[in-house]
């Protein structure tokens, strides 16, 4: 069976498309600084925000920045299985709305990218999301300069990727939050056990 000039010419012509495709995200890819270097982790923060994919920019924060969002959800998951188990009815539903929604979190990068929302990190880093300038890098810590003069610190990780260290306070701040409403849950819980009487 023969084709048509016409089919010819529509596979001719996304031959072509797909060999574009491919050759220009080869490229793009080429261009694109690897993450282990600091402009690297900034751009691809600017392109997880650009797809509207904070969760994405996790991958970038610095390791204490990191550990704290896991840390955060740890606390509250542990927090909200012990209100659940332990704490009388009315009680409970108004402890649980406290803890459970960050408790049902999966990861870290998913806290991240709720903080983002919450907090408008990410408005605040799309305020100013322009092309690199410059880069200084003194030992582990470096500062990326944008072409509008904003500067954005980072640090590098011990798997070589730099991390943008700006909301590390802020979450640090909320893991250490999370670890002391742990500690009150435990105590109440723990009241609560030997006062409710067994089977």
């Amino acid at each position: 069976m023969k084709l048509s000039a016409v089919k010819k010419g529509w596979i001719g012509l996304a031959s072509v498309v797909v060999a574009i495709v491919v050759i220009g995200s080869r490229l793009a890819r080429k261009s694109f600084p690897p993450d282990t270097t600091p402009d690297g982790g900034y751009l691809r923060i600017a392109l997880a925000l650009s797809r509207n994919e904070p969760k994405d920019c996790f991958a970038y924060l610095e390791r204490d920045a990191q550990w704290a969002a896991y840390t955060t959800i740890g606390a509250r998951k542990e927090a909200s299985q012990l209100i659940a188990r332990t704490y009388p009815e009315a009680e409970k539903k108004v402890q649980l709305l406290r803890y459970e929604a960050d408790g049902k979190l999966l990861d870290g990068a998913d806290y991240f990218a709720k903080m983002a929302v919450e907090r408008n990190w990410v408005g605040r880093l799309r305020k100013d999301l322009s092309g690199v300038e410059r880069v200084e890098i003194d030992g582990e810590r470096a500062t990326v300069i944008t072409k509008r003069g904003t500067r954005y610190p980072f640090r590098r990780r011990e798997n070589g990727i730099w991390g943008l260290t700006i909301f590390t306070v802020d979450l640090l701040a909320e893991a250490e939050r999370a670890t002391r409403d742990l500690t009150v849950v435990k105590q109440a819980a723990a009241d609560y056990e030997r006062v409710t009487p067994g089977p």
